[in-house]
């Protein structure tokens, strides 16, 4: 089910009193954009959450004005989400959320009540950099393939045919995703396959991109990784049967200093764990096609790199 809430933000943001409109609103979909909060921005109770809000309400939004004029936005997510569907063999529901987020996250996924939620925030994806909403300026054409890469999320944690570990934690969790218990608890390994198999989603339902650009990077960032894909491999092959939000922040997030990623003498490029999540489902994603990736286990990921290699186990 597509979720539209780009108008329902406008008409908060023109209110005769827009900051109780928006209290309002996210009471409204609270289980939805509190678990936004939660995971990708910070806890809506905290004192600095109304200064967020209020510079997201008072931004200049003639950005996102030009997109909804010239973009049929909705039409784009539903076929695109209709796409992911199909190609993954969804046998789970999947909600995707089109919306204005508050200058976090671009894109994520959640898990609500048991269900998978993908969600795309517009202010990202107007074309244009704009500092007050803190929007990154991606064009439009490349919403299919951030949806599909959350959509893939949402399969991989809900389906009920799915071996992945981050299955079995959402479970534990009451059926829902934290950003960060989730991410403390998982093995560095599940968390690579797992946006290496959301790369792969994407690659499937929307080719012809540049292959950076299903990675976000850019193509300097794109050439320095691959440059760097033997060392990747070497100093995360120790790591991944372990735990801790460390390791999820120094692979797969922006953000961190160099001295934070400093590994085996060489500071890792931020958000390396996306190119590398993608090597590791490679061998399995050749044998067993998209449906099968996005479910498997990080161990069924392991055995078919080691048959792709000529290695016996016992």
């Amino acid at each position: 089910m597509l979720v539209n809430l780009v108008p329902e933000f406008l008409a908060v943001r023109a209110a005769p009193d827009p900051l109780a409109a928006y209290h309002e609103y996210l009471e409204r979909h609270q289980p939805v954009l509190t678990s936004y909060w939660h995971n990708y921005v910070l806890d809506p109770a905290s004192p600095h959450a109304e200064q967020v809000v209020l510079a997201a309400l008072h931004a200049d939004r003639t950005d996102l004005q030009r997109l909804l004029e010239d973009v049929d936005v909705v039409a784009i997510a539903e076929e695109a989400m209709q796409r992911a569907l199909d190609l993954a063999d969804a046998d789970c529901p999947v909600d995707l959320y089109v919306m204005v987020g508050v200058g976090a996250a671009n894109a994520g996924e959640l898990v609500v009540g048991g269900r998978g939620v993908a969600f795309i925030c517009l202010e990202h994806f107007t074309g244009r950099a704009n500092p007050q909403t803190y929007g990154m300026g991606l064009a439009p054409h490349l919403l299919p393939l951030w949806i599909a890469h959350e959509v893939a999320h949402a399969i991989r944690y809900t389906s009920p045919t799915s071996r992945a570990e981050l299955r079995r934690l959402v479970a534990l969790g009451g059926g829902r995703y934290d950003y960060w218990e989730t991410g403390s608890r998982a093995t560095l390994r599940e968390l690579l396959v797992n946006e290496g198999c959301a790369v792969a989603a994407a690659q499937a339902v929307a080719p012809g991109f540049e292959p950076w650009e299903y990675f976000g990077y850019t193509r300097r960032q794109y050439r320095r990784i691959r440059e760097l894909d033997a060392f990747l491999r070497r100093v995360a092959a120790p790591l991944l049967d372990e735990t801790g939000l460390g390791l999820r922040l120094r692979f797969l997030s922006g953000g961190l200093s160099p001295a934070a990623r400093l590994v085996g003498g060489k500071v890792l490029p931020e958000r390396s764990g996306y190119y590398h999540g993608l090597r590791l489902v490679e061998s399995y994603l050749a044998e067993q096609g998209l449906p099968s990736t996005l479910r498997a286990s990080a161990q069924e990921f392991r055995r078919a790199e080691e048959r792709a290699l000529g290695i016996q186990s016992a």
